[in-house]
This record gives structure tokens, sequence and C-alpha cells, in this order.
């Protein structure tokens, strides 16, 4: 598996600031997109006490977010590198009349205390990351005891029959479906496999995690156990 990056900037490839960065807020603005992040915070925040701490990792436009501040009952933070994405979660935010606290940061030296969540997510941004395993690590010190971090991303073992598939059901035009078909395709070279997911939750301070792959995407839970008395 690929090791932690020994370079300075916090995410692999190119950065996504300015105009990209724009312009991926406007494809990731649908009706259908908002609908699905708002039933994913309802599912994902399910048993959180009343003013739980709930930190998104890589939020990028924010959305998911914002819908996790909608529910009302929980302190909302988002953590993203892109300057650019901070601008535009903050502007989201206000748009939407909710209270979140975004803030710039690299998911592998966050600027936040031991023990400030109960719940950390991560979506379909962790295969970016240079440093996957020192974020992980970081999302364990980031967590209060018994709390819990949620990465969900493509896999690297997502095959092509389950890639057309995904697509389909998006019931994209002829040309639509042929790029989101390659940019999937690019996408599946950068992330992790459910094996490799598993070596790095067992070698993290978690020890270990519960993994659920699904059509191309994967799901890893990871749980802070509580200390021994």
């Amino acid at each position: 598996m690929e090791a932690d990056s020994p370079r300075g900037k916090g995410y692999r490839g190119l950065a996504m600031e300015g105009a990209v960065a724009r312009r991926y807020s406007k494809l990731r603005s649908t009706d259908a997109q908002i609908e699905d992040w708002r039933r994913q915070a309802d599912q994902l925040t399910a048993g959180l006490a009343d003013g739980a701490r709930v930190l998104e990792v890589a939020p990028g436009p924010g959305f998911f977010a914002v819908e996790l501040a909608r529910i009302g009952r929980f302190r909302v933070t988002g953590l993203d590198i892109s300057r650019t994405f901070v601008e535009i979660e903050r502007k989201n935010a206000r748009a939407a009349g909710v209270s979140v606290d975004f803030r710039w940061g690299d998911a592998s030296a966050m600027p936040f205390g031991d023990g400030s969540f109960e719940l950390i997510v991560c979506q379909a941004a962790f295969k970016n990351f240079s440093r996957p395993r020192k974020a992980i690590d970081e999302m364990h010190r980031a967590l209060s005891e018994g709390g819990t971090a949620v990465i969900q991303d493509m896999r690297k073992d997502a095959s092509d029959a389950a890639i057309r598939a995904e697509v389909e059901a998006m019931r994209l035009g002829f040309f639509g479906a042929f790029m989101t078909r390659r940019i999937l395709g690019g996408l599946r070279r950068r992330a992790y496999t459910v094996d490799q997911f598993q070596e790095m939750a067992s070698g993290s301070r978690f020890r270990g995690a519960e993994i659920t792959a699904s059509g191309i995407g994967v799901e890893v839970r990871l749980t802070r156990r509580n200390s021994p008395a």
C-alpha cells in the first residue's frame, strides 16, 4: 500500500481552488444531491445526544455539513484544506440560515484539541489525503471516548460493472455518462481497497474498524474505545 507522502501539502494531485472549486460546487448543488445529503445526515446522527459535536473533514462546498446543522441538535464544524471551499462553505451556510464553524486546515494536523468531537465524517475525500495514516490517527485524537469516525469513499476494488451500474442509475445523457465513467475510473486508481483500509485501521490508534463495501463504495467506521478505568 502507498505510504504516507513526505510532501508538505495535505492533498494528492491538484488543489481544488478558484474557478475549479466554484465549478465543482455548482455540479454538487442539485436538488437530488441535497436530498441525499439530508437523508445521510439523519442516518449518521441517529442516536447522537443533543448538543453533540460533529466534524466534517473535507466538506467541499459544505452542503452535507449544512444539512447536519439543519437538524438543529448538534454543534457542527467543517475542516477543509481549500481556502476557496471554506469561502463557499461559509456562504452556503449563511444562505441556509444555519451555523457551521468552517475552518481552513489539514486533516493530518487538525487544529482541534483532544476529544473535541463525538462524530467525525469524511465523504469522498479520503483518497485525496497525502498522509492517510496520520489523518486516521488525528481523527482518533480529536474524538471523545466512545466517539465514531465514518469514512465513506470509492473503493479501488470496485469493478467496471459496478461503475457502469452506478452511472446508469444517475440517468445521464450519453456524453454525461461517458465522462462520468471516465472520471470514476480515474478516481478508482487513487482510492484504496477494502483490505488496504483494514490494514490502515488496524495499524492506527483505533486498532481496527467495521468496514462495509457496497456498489463502488466503502464505509469505514472507526470507534475510539473508552480507556480502562
